[in-house]
């Protein structure tokens, strides 16, 4: 190989007692970006920014142990296997959050977090969606610091040089003489499914800007846009997975949201088709049945 995309030998920083772990810090710089994000968004909507600090505390905690849950699920090797150790199912510091668990009960989170806070939960979730596009982007790259879920081998110009690592120590395994032990070179999956993120939060903004959606249409875009990436992700990883019918977990779970992302596109653009115009709407009619005006909107 002459050319490859390097990997991070350390992954982890340990002042003392306290460990600081490069993935965690991904995560909560993605989490950061969103936050911001949603509250201009909201802001740009006649809803007070600040209420997404209240919104985004139910969803952060829903969605983390969402994402734990998942993964030990769908992962149940290192944690209910031969050898393994079901107190390592609270250690996220070492890596395991699935996505589809954040995102469902993340969702669940954002809802109570709604409904204590009186903001229409659908305004909330079109707001929030690119930002939440752009933080799974962020997060990608904890998997990099952890030198985990590439590829196939490749010697594409960039190809990932991967290292072998010791995840409790959060650093690469080393030699007798002291060097990192080289694993391979590999498709850097964590950076292709990076790339499309970006895209994907771009066309969001890109739409919302220019489009007149329904309250919720632009969330179920989200949903349905994101499998399609990760699908395409999925077939090229190579770590250990559950499979059904000979395909990993993940497909089948990215084929099911992308229906329902379908679905969502099309209910709410259904049920504001019917509802009335807002100078007609009943009184006490919830604000979710008002179409937005995105034209008008400061994306950010």
């Amino acid at each position: 190989m002459l050319t490859y995309l390097p990997s991070p030998t350390v992954g982890a920083l340990h002042l003392g007692p306290l460990t600081v772990r490069a993935y965690a810090l991904c995560i909560l710089a993605g989490i950061v970006l969103a936050v911001w994000l949603t509250g201009r968004r909201l802001a740009s909507r006649g809803i007070d920014g600040g209420v997404v600090l209240d919104v985004s505390a139910w969803a952060v905690i829903f969605g983390i142990v969402g994402g734990r849950l998942y993964h030990v699920v769908t992962t149940p090797g290192p944690y209910f296997g031969e050898g393994g150790n079901l107190l390592d199912a609270v250690k996220i510091w070492n890596g395991g959050l699935g996505i589809w668990g954040a995102v469902a009960l993340g969702a669940l989170g954002a809802w109570i977090g709604c409904k204590r806070s009186g903001v229409p939960f659908l305004q909330f979730a079109d707001a929030a969606a690119p930002g939440v596009a752009f933080a799974q982007a962020l997060g990608r790259w904890g998997n990099w610091f952890n030198n985990e879920l590439h590829g196939a081998p490749t010697t594409l110009p960039w190809g990932l040089r991967v290292y072998e690592w010791d995840q409790p120590a959060g650093r690469a395994v080393t030699d007798s003489a002291g060097d990192p032990v080289v694993a391979g070179v590999f498709h850097p999956t964590f950076l292709y499914e990076f790339l499309f993120l970006v895209v994907l939060g771009t066309l969001l903004l890109v739409v919302d800007r220019r489009r007149r959606l329904a309250p919720g249409q632009l969330l179920g875009l989200y949903v349905a846009g994101y499998p399609i990436g990760r699908i395409v992700v999925e077939k090229m990883r190579t770590d250990e997975a559950e499979l059904i019918l000979g395909q990993r977990l993940n497909v089948w779970t990215s084929i099911l949201v992308f229906l329902l992302g379908v679905w969502i596109v099309w209910f709410t653009g259904r049920r504001a088709a019917g509802s009335p115009p807002a100078e007609e709407a009943p009184e006490g009619a919830p604000d979710d049945t008002v179409e937005s005006h995105p034209e008008s909107q400061d994306v950010g």
